[in-house]
């Protein structure tokens, strides 16, 4: 499996893109729903790692910038098929070192609280993250959780 940077909307990104939107959209109600497309990820300056297996893009996140000195963690999806191969773990990785590397000081998310979200909050724990408070625009919201790792 390689990981790369890509543009978001990056035409050989839109199954996983739409994958994303189909997982997002099955579980939240539209004030709920923060999942962006490829366009609108570049369009905030949001910098995707993508995971690849051979020409397959199977997995991806990135950060967009959220302040001065902050970002927030955007638009981490696995396809099932890849789900359990390390992916998720690696583009953190990448994501924190590649935010780091920019000068920000704070990595922010949010996630899910659903049950099906669980295996996403241990790997974002095991990555350094703890719970905060709603960040920016975010309010509190009984289908969200939010985190922050200092960088």
């Amino acid at each position: 499996m390689r990981i790369a940077l890509c543009q978001p909307d990056a035409p050989e990104l839109a199954p996983l893109f739409a994958s994303h939107a189909v997982h997002a959209d099955g579980i939240y109600p539209d004030e709920s729903n923060h999942q962006m497309d490829g366009a609108a990820l570049r369009a905030e300056g949001t910098r995707l790692w993508v995971a690849w297996s051979g020409d397959l893009a199977v997995a991806m996140g990135g950060w967009k910038p959220f302040d001065a000195v902050a970002a927030e963690l955007k638009s981490m999806h696995v396809l099932q098929r890849a789900r359990g191969q390390g992916a998720a773990a690696r583009i953190v990785e990448a994501v924190v070192e590649d935010a780091r590397a920019a000068g920000r000081t704070a990595l922010f998310l949010e996630t899910g609280s659903h049950e099906i979200h669980a295996p996403a909050r241990r790997l974002y724990e095991k990555a350094g993250f703890s719970y905060c408070p709603p960040f920016g625009a975010y309010v509190d919201d009984p289908n969200s959780v939010f985190m922050v790792r200092a960088l």
